[in-house]
């Protein structure tokens, strides 16, 4: 007798006198294949043998949808280049065994994903899946952002990510691992719009102008330690997840300031609120699609909204693929997360806030009151800002960075592109994008 989990079943093929389970079978703690096992049957039982799989299959795929089409971008030249091989040997055998429809396709050149979904025909594809870092998520978002229906390519089709670069967050948030092979089945198995039967996954998109440019962030907009950790470190990919932990060691120790101006629009100011809030369910989106592209607060050319908070000071912002910094974060809440740091603080003190990060015990620790204004630590997250350890809610915000005597090169980066140095303004686009998650949370712990 043997006992196959309804998560790990993939498929079931009705023969002429046999059927065959595939199932997603455990090789370690961190990897499946997919397996097989045939049984026989007597033709005078076909009917209830369709009617049993039949069954089976509605209870496998509960509230989601068999037989995913999914058109499939793999950037063969991110992180240690493994993408193709990631794809081919961890991934693809389950979305056949499981009957998705694939159709792959690999980039050519930066920004290629965008030119893909720009012009994707979205009837044919339920979602997109990215093999690769965070880049090409990034790029596919704005590629349905710049189409003439964006509304409806964005909630329509699902984005969804396997681990293929350096930056995997996208995936580590929405299936809660690193390894192709499980999140694969995640993949498989999550929800996605289909009908009235299915439920829709919303995730909120962060509208950014810079310039004269629009676009839209769906994981991170930094500036300072975390964007030359990100951006600084390109020449480190061979690393992996690694290099950020190297640029990060190599960076602390100078506890640089970053002088710039930052203006925010608060929505919640009190750690009690926000646990209250995080604990809440979210309700789904109401507005019409075409109005959740509206930009409420104008952009970074407009006069800067009366009601808005202005800090004055210098600022740094840091980020580790692994490190939960965003304990209260929420996929479709329609805000971000921020915290503040006194500049105060010694790197003894810095050391060991960074260290509560790991395990999302900075949350918890005292608010610091910032006597005047003097920060050193922002990070911006796609639902979520952080500075230190002052934890508000937030649903806009503008920075004007201001460049440093005697330093060649400054940074800002979205998703982990960088856009030129300067101003940039961003708000929220509650749930505008589609995703594939079996929960409403993110995996990560939260508070």
């Amino acid at each position: 007798m043997r006992t196959i989990r309804l998560y790990d079943m993939l498929w079931v093929d009705i023969g002429e006198t046999a059927i065959t389970l595939k199932f997603a079978e455990s090789v370690s703690k961190s990897s499946v294949k997919p397996a097989s096992i045939t049984y026989p049957f007597d033709d005078s039982a076909r009917e209830k043998v369709e009617e049993w799989v039949s069954n089976l299959l509605a209870r496998a795929y509960e509230g989601s949808l068999p037989s995913k089409r999914f058109k499939v971008i793999i950037n063969p030249f991110g992180g240690s280049r493994k993408a193709v091989s990631i794809f081919d040997n961890q991934a693809k055998a389950l979305f056949e065994a499981a009957h998705c429809k694939l159709d792959v396709e690999q980039t050519l050149h930066t920004q290629h994903a965008i030119e893909i979904a720009e012009n994707l025909d979205i009837e044919a594809y339920d979602g997109v899946v990215c093999c690769s870092g965070d880049g090409v998520p990034h790029e596919v978002f704005n590629g349905l952002f710049k189409r003439s229906d964006a509304a409806r390519a964005l909630s329509k089709i699902a984005v969804c990510q396997l681990p293929g670069g350096s930056g995997n967050a996208m995936c580590w948030n929405l299936t809660g691992t690193g390894s192709a092979s499980l999140a694969t089945v995640a993949i498989i198995k999550a929800y996605l719009v289909v009908s009235t039967e299915g439920k829709r996954k919303p995730l909120d998109l962060i509208s950014v102008t810079h310039g004269d440019c629009h676009i839209v962030s769906f994981l991170s907009q930094s500036f300072g330690m975390i964007a030359e950790v990100d951006l600084g470190t390109e020449h480190l990919r061979w690393m992996g997840d690694a290099r950020f932990i190297a640029g990060l060691l190599q960076r602390i120790s100078k506890k640089s300031a970053y002088p710039c101006d930052i203006a925010v629009k608060v929505a919640i100011d009190n750690k009690a609120s926000i646990r209250d809030h995080y604990r809440t369910p979210e309700n789904e989106n109401v507005r019409g699609a075409e109005e959740l592209l509206k930009l409420e607060y104008g952009t970074v050319n407009d006069p800067l909204p009366e009601d808005w908070s202005l800090i004055h000071g210098a600022l740094m912002a840091w980020m580790s693929a692994d490190v939960n910094f965003f304990p209260a974060a929420k996929p479709n809440d329609g805000m971000f997360d921020l915290i503040c740091v006194d500049s105060a603080l010694s790197r003894f003190k810095l050391t060991k806030t960074l260290l509560a990060v790991e395990t999302g015990s900075h949350f918890d620790m005292p608010q610091v009151i910032c006597p005047h204004h003097s920060l050193v630590g922002v990070a911006i997250k796609s639902s979520s800002v952080v500075l230190k350890v002052d934890y508000k809610k937030i649903i806009a915000y503008r920075l004007i960075p201001h460049k440093r005597e005697g330093v060649a090169e400054e940074y800002i980066s979205i998703d982990g592109e960088r856009i030129p140095f300067g101003p940039l303004q961003a708000e929220v686009h509650r749930g505008l994008a589609t995703v594939l998650a079996n929960g409403d949370r993110y995996e990560a712990r939260g508070v």
